[in-house]
């Protein structure tokens, strides 16, 4: 059975299982220390406060999840959000990340966020393909903006845009602060992406 559902604080060691190799053995992801089950679940928590977090259970296994971050500080950024997927290894090519994304969206748009970026550390075709396929469009490389693994690492910046830039728009809705009725169609609309 596959389920996409927000993720809670018990989830913390499930999803470590599928960050840590991200961490201790590429540069996908700029954070070099693993964190604890205990920071992550304060983590989650901290972050479902303003943003999704979505996990993609198969069959009582966490298979991958995705959530929505802040893009920079200062007011006038409010509308934009950073997003980040991560897939177990024995899950790849299976629909995950793309399920997961399209929930994600769903909620950022309802949410009144207008960009989200994906910041993708180069070389990582697999990567690229994958948010070009969901509707991101590249727009900028940051050269050696990050030393990990012995190297200078390049980040790529895509852009995808959730809603209309009208003028004088409200301010996004904290997701904490969403009506959410609307998540069990949203995840089982996603879930039939699986393959």
């Amino acid at each position: 059975m596959s389920i996409i559902r927000l993720a809670r604080s018990s989830d913390a060691e499930g999803i470590l299982a599928i960050y840590a190799p991200y961490i201790e053995r590429t540069s996908f992801t700029f954070e070099t220390e693993v964190p604890s089950p205990e920071i992550f679940e304060n983590r989650i928590n901290s972050y479902l406060e303003n943003w999704p977090w979505l996990v993609c259970e198969i069959n009582g296994s966490i298979a991958g999840y995705a959530y929505a971050s802040r893009y920079r500080e200062r007011a006038a950024y409010q509308w934009s959000v950073e997003c980040s997927v991560y897939i177990h290894d024995d899950f790849h090519r299976r629909g995950v990340g793309r399920a997961l994304y399209a929930a994600l969206f769903e909620i950022l748009k309802k949410q009144g966020f207008r960009n989200v970026y994906a910041v993708i550390n180069l070389p990582n075709m697999n990567s690229v393909a994958f948010h070009e396929s969901c509707g991101f469009n590249y727009f900028a490389t940051y050269e050696k903006v990050g030393y990990k693994l012995g190297q200078w690492k390049n980040v790529g910046w895509w852009r995808l845009i959730l809603n209309e830039f009208n003028n004088e728009p409200a301010a996004p809705v904290c997701f904490s602060q969403l009506e959410k009725d609307f998540l069990p169609d949203v995840f089982q609309k996603a879930i039939l992406l699986l393959h």
